[in-house]
């Protein structure tokens, strides 16, 4: 079957960012000219899927208006035949592209909000992508993720070498490898120490899973932090089928951060067709 199904969890309060988030989502915080959530919309549109599943919160209202239509502003923008203002308007949600909202009525985890689509995903292949982590790829990231799962229709997460004083933060692979960018997983940790780390192999916010993994993370314990964890889920769907761990081919930018975010507005601006030129050059007279 193919992957024409994402959940986005974004129920998430963002306390990193505060005060900036304490009335406004996270990943409605703007890259250049668009926000976190938008990009990877578009990243999942680009690699085929056309069904978006938004697992939100409380306050994420402004995620659901995003993606509405804006009667007012575009009955505005035709009156003053501002046309090009108009296109990228409708861009932001193509009429092909269905957006769906479930609550995840608390935060108990990744593994936990993934479940709470559950009913709304079925028995079919799904993407979960985190809006946090911003990928810049040519295809996409999750496009090339999907190639793998066509080839060879079992669970793909994407994955990147990280510090090894970073194990920390990340859930750890370690595998077989199968070519130079996939491996077959043996195993999978959710935040290791250092010392205990597998790898230096991190998982990236990028998962294509099959249906399967919904029975373990809704029979596991719960994982580090008190959470239920996707990562948990994922080793026990390992124990029954095969997972594979994809090294991408693009570059990431862990917007969870302020460095990564301002990180990636530097990075994006500069590579902006129109902002691009002016951009550079106001850097370059900078005396840093």
């Amino acid at each position: 079957m193919p992957v024409t199904k994402a959940i986005f969890p974004v129920a998430g309060l963002g306390t990193r960012f505060l005060p900036a988030t304490k009335a406004q989502p996270k990943e409605m915080l703007p890259v250049v000219d668009k926000p976190l959530i938008q990009y990877a919309v578009e990243e999942a549109y680009a690699a085929g899927v056309r069904e978006m599943i938004f697992v939100t919160g409380r306050h994420k209202r402004p995620i659901e208006d995003h993606f509405d239509m804006t009667f007012e502003l575009e009955v505005a923008l035709e009156q003053a035949g501002k046309k090009e203002l108009l296109d990228v308007v409708h861009s932001v949600k193509p009429k092909d592209m269905e957006c769906i909202y479930v609550r995840q009525a608390q935060a108990l985890g990744l593994g936990h909000a993934v479940l709470c689509a559950q009913r709304l995903v079925g028995n079919s292949p799904f993407a979960v992508l985190l809006a946090d982590d911003l990928m810049v790829g040519k295809p996409s990231v999750l496009a090339q993720m999907v190639e793998q799962f066509k080839e060879w229709r079992a669970s793909i997460i994407a994955v990147q070498e990280v510090p090894p004083e970073h194990t920390r933060r990340y859930g750890i692979v370690d595998g077989t490898p199968v070519s130079d960018r996939l491996l077959d997983l043996t195993r999978i940790v959710e935040k290791p120490a250092p010392e205990n780390a597998p790898s230096n192999l991190g998982v990236a916010g990028r998962y294509i899973l099959t249906p399967g993994v919904f029975h373990e993370i809704a029979n596991q314990p719960r994982g580090v932090g008190g959470e239920i964890q996707l990562t948990d889920g994922i080793a026990g769907l390992l124990r029954r089928e095969k997972v594979f761990a994809y090294r991408y081919e693009g570059q990431r930018y862990d917007c969870g951060s302020k460095e990564g975010f301002l990180e990636a507005n530097v990075a994006l601006a500069l590579a902006h067709p129109t902002l691009g030129p002016g951009f550079r050059e106001y850097l370059k007279g900078i005396d840093l």
